[in-house]
């Protein structure tokens, strides 16, 4: 603020200040006038704080933008729905295999858990402490 004048401005004005409001009233003028000097300082720091509000705003549209377009065109999420699709269209991809018998695993599993009982020449497979002996202890 005191760029614009020089110490010497300052001084004249004081002086002229004294002599033509009176050393009475000049206490008063210099008050209404730290006032309204407050008022303004106020008003420019609402407006800059409106304005770097406005600012930080649209950076944040601008980013949410970008987000937008990376989510849409990001290929990974391309690459895994990719996956997805296809590993939807396979359907049940151990439906396929069987093992030496001619079974499926989940045939083999059926037998396990109390299903059919197995074909000639087949062992069932049981758990080692159904198949020992109760009188025989089981060895590890």
């Amino acid at each position: 603020m005191f760029d614009l004048f020089s110490w010497s401005h300052i001084l004249i004005l004081l002086i002229v200040a004294l002599v033509v409001v009176g050393p009475k009233d000049l206490p008063r003028l210099m008050h209404m006038a730290g006032k309204w000097a407050g008022k303004a300082r106020g008003m420019a720091n609402e407006f800059r704080k409106s304005f770097d509000e406005m600012a930080r705003q649209t950076e944040l549209d601008e980013l949410r933008k970008e987000i937008e377009n990376l989510k849409k065109n990001n290929p990974v999420s391309d690459f895994t729905n990719s996956l997805n699709e296809v590993h939807s269209g396979i359907g049940d991809p151990l439906a396929d295999i069987t093992d030496g018998a001619g079974q499926t695993p989940s045939e083999t599993s059926a037998a396990l858990e109390g299903g059919p009982e197995p074909r000639t020449g087949e062992f069932a497979v049981t758990d080692a402490a159904e198949a020992a002996p109760a009188d025989r202890p089981i060895a590890s």
